[in-house]
C-alpha cells in the first residue's frame, strides 16, 4: 500500500467521509454508464482490467454518459466508484451477519453509519458502503468482480425496492407480449429452464433476481436486473446455444464425466446472453403473466403441470419469495421488514402459477412454457 493510501480514515466516519477517503486514496478515472429500465448508473474505476470486464458483462446496457441535465423525469441516477486496492483490516467495530439457513460459513459483516451502511465480505477483503445514491466499493475488485456486479444490481433493486417492489428469487424471460418468472426450490434449475426458452426464442429478463411492479394495469410487470446467467456446466453442455461459454478443452473434460457427477458439479460460469444468442435478446421488463414454480425430483417419474393461482397455491410462494438482504436501506416507501406471505400473495393476486411436479424434464417443461407464452393457456 503507498504511503497515501497508508493513512487513516477520517475521525468522523460517516459513508460520504469513506467514499471520500478512499477515492483520494485511489483516483477512479475509468468510467462508464448504464441504463437499466427508467434508472441510470454511473460507474467509475481506477483499474482499467476491471473496466473493461464490466463493459463487457453490462455491455446490452452501456448508454453515453448519463447528462448532467436532462435526465427524463421520473428518472433516477446512481452512482458507483469501484478501486482495485489490497485487502487491509479496518480495525471498525463490525456486526456479523449471520449465515443463511443451512450454511455455517460467516461470509459477511456490516456497520450502519449515520448516512448509510458498510458491508464487509470476509472471505474476499471487498468492502463496500452505499447509502443516498452514492456508493463505494474498495479491495481486490479485479479478483471479485462478480462481487462488484453484485453491488452494482443490488443498487439498482435497492432503489426499486425503496419505491415499493417486492423482491422475487426467479429467472424471467419473455415472448409474444407475455412474460413469466421461473422460481423453484434450491437448485432445481430455473437458470438451466430459462435457457431452454431462450432456446426456443425467447427474450432475456432476469436472472436470479426479478422485481415485481403492481400498476395501474391488470397484471403486476416484472422488472429485472442485467445479471447474466451464472451455470453450472451440465447447464452448458446440454444446451448447443451455451458452447460459447467452455473452451473445447474444458468441453472435453467436462463430457467425460458421469452424468450424476456433472448433475452435483458445482462450478459456475458466466453465460453473457449477446454471445450465446446474439444481440438484443436480453430487455429486462415483460408483464408477469405466470409464475413457474419448478418442483420436481429427479426421479423418473414423468412430468406434471398443473396451473392454478397464487390465491390458491400460497404454499409455493416461499420458492418465489427473497430476503432483501444486508444490502438492502430501506427508504421512504420501502420495507422496514422483509415483506411475508401476505405481501406476495397480495401482490401476485390473479397471476397464474404453473406448478411443474414429477420427474426432473427441461424439455417438457419448455413446452409447456412455450405454449403459455404464445397462447396463454396450456
Amino acid at each position: 500500500m503507498s504511503a497515501t493510501a497508508a493513512r487513516t480514515l477520517s475521525p468522523h466516519l460517516t459513508r460520504a467521509a469513506l467514499a471520500a477517503d478512499v477515492r483520494g486514496w485511489y483516483p477512479a478515472t475509468h468510467e462508464l454508464a448504464l441504463r437499466i429500465n427508467d434508472v441510470y448508473v454511473r460507474v467509475a474505476t481506477n483499474a482499467p482490467e476491471l473496466h473493461h470486464k464490466l463493459s463487457r458483462y453490462f455491455g446490452g446496457f452501456l448508454t453515453p454518459d448519463v447528462p448532467e441535465h436532462g435526465v427524463p423525469a421520473g428518472a433516477d441516477v446512481i452512482r458507483v466508484t469501484a478501486h482495485e486496492a489490497p485487502r487491509r483490516d479496518w480495525g471498525l467495530p463490525f456486526t456479523v451477519k449471520r449465515p443463511d439457513a443451512g450454511k455455517r460459513t460467516v461470509k459477511e459483516e456490516y456497520l450502519d453509519l449515520p448516512d448509510g451502511r458498510m458491508v464487509h465480505k470476509r472471505l474476499t477483503g471487498m468492502l463496500f458502503a452505499f447509502g443516498g445514491g452514492d456508493n463505494v466499493a474498495v479491495g481486490p475488485c479485479i479478483a471479485n468482480d462478480n462481487q462488484v456486479v453484485n453491488f452494482i444490481n443490488n443498487r439498482y433493486l435497492e432503489l426499486m425496492l425503496n419505491r415499493g417492489c417486492l423482491l422475487g428469487h426467479a429467472a424471467a424471460v419473455s415472448h409474444a407480449g407475455r412474460g413469466l418468472a421461473v422460481a423453484g426450490f434450491s437448485g432445481m434449475g430455473k437458470s438451466t429452464l430459462s435457457l431452454r426458452l431462450m432456446s426456443r426464442g425467447t427474450t432475456f429478463v432476469s436472472n436470479d433476481r426479478v422485481l415485481v411492479e403492481r400498476g395501474s394495469a391488470a397484471a403486476p410487470r416484472c422488472l429485472g436486473i442485467p445479471k447474466q446467467p451464472r451455470i453450472n456446466p451440465g447447464t452448458i453442455l446440454a444446451n448447443p446455444d451455451l458452447a460459447p461459454v467452455l473452451t473445447q478443452e474444458e468441453r472435453v473434460t467436462l463430457s467425460a464425466l458421469p452424468p450424476d457427477d456433472l448433475w452435483h458439479l458445482e462450478r459456475k460460469y458466466d453465460a453473457i446472453i449477446s454471445d450465446c444468442f446474439g444481440p438484443g435478446r436480453f430487455v429486462p421488463q415483460a408483464p408477469l403473466d405466470a409464475l413457474v414454480i419448478l418442483n420436481w425430483r429427479r426421479n423418473g417419474e414423468p412430468l406434471r403441470v398443473r396451473m392454478d393461482s397464487a390465491d390458491h397455491r400460497p404454499d409455493l410462494l416461499p420458492a418465489f419469495m427473497k430476503s432483501t438482504g444486508v444490502f438492502y436501506l430501506p427508504g421512504p416507501g420501502g420495507w422496514d421488514q422483509d415483506p411475508g406471505l401476505a405481501e406476495y400473495a397480495q401482490a401476485l393476486a390473479g397471476v397464474p402459477v404453473i406448478e411443474m411436479s414429477g420427474g426432473v424434464d427441461f424439455d417438457g417443461a419448455a413446452d409447456a412454457c412455450m405454449r403459455f407464452l404464445s397462447t396463454g393457456g396450456l
